[in-house]
Order: C-alpha cells, then structure tokens, then sequence
C-alpha cells in the first residue's frame, strides 16, 4: 500500500488549497478512504473521509463547510478542497486507509495558514 500525498503549501487567511492523494497498491474502489492532520503541539485528528461507491462524505465539525473531499476511483485518488482556510488549519495532512484491520498513512503535505 503507498500513499502520496501533494498540494501543500503556505497560503493566507481566507485563501484555499486542493491536496491530492495518489493510492496505489490496493483495490482502491473497495475502500473508503481519509483525511487526518496534526497541528503543531497537537495529536492526529479526523478531517474528513468519504465511501468508497457511494462517495458519502463525513467532515470534522471544525471544517464543515470550508472543506470538500472527493475521490476518483478511475485514478485511484482522493482530494481534499479547502477553502476559506483559517492560520488554525495549518498542520500537516495526512491521506489515510484502513485495510484488513490495519491503518495506512502517507507521508503527509504541510499547509501553513499565515498572513
């Protein structure tokens, strides 16, 4: 299973970014995948995730209505829209899928939100 993970970067407040994750190494249609960040000083949360077939999103009450999660199951890749983006939502993001009981990580995009 590999997870890669682009779109990072250092924007301002109110500006919006678009991550990507690049999965390979799965059945990538059969599973739902994740979004998950870590602040500075902070422990890993939940973003966002979304269904594998019936692309049912689930969003964080901290970024509902600011982030949208999408994924492509021809190209194997899911996407995180954010916009509206605040200087709490900087932190590096993590692409995540739980297969057979364990959980898979990429290696993370930063995002700084800083005027």
């Amino acid at each position: 299973v590999q997870l890669v993970e682009s779109g990072g970067g250092l924007v301002q407040p109110g500006e919006s970014l678009r991550l990507s994750c690049a999965a390979s190494g799965f059945t990538f249609t059969t599973y739902d995948m994740n979004w998950y960040r870590q602040g500075p000083g902070k422990g890993r949360e939940f973003v966002a995730s979304i269904t594998n077939s019936n692309l049912i999103p689930n969003y964080a009450d901290s970024v509902k209505g600011r982030f949208t999660i999408s994924r492509d199951n021809v190209k194997s890749t899911v996407y995180l829209q954010m916009n509206s983006l605040k200087p709490d939502d900087t932190a590096v993001y993590y692409c995540n899928v739980r297969r057979l009981g364990q959980n898979y990580w990429g290696q993370g995009t930063q995002v700084t939100v800083s005027s």
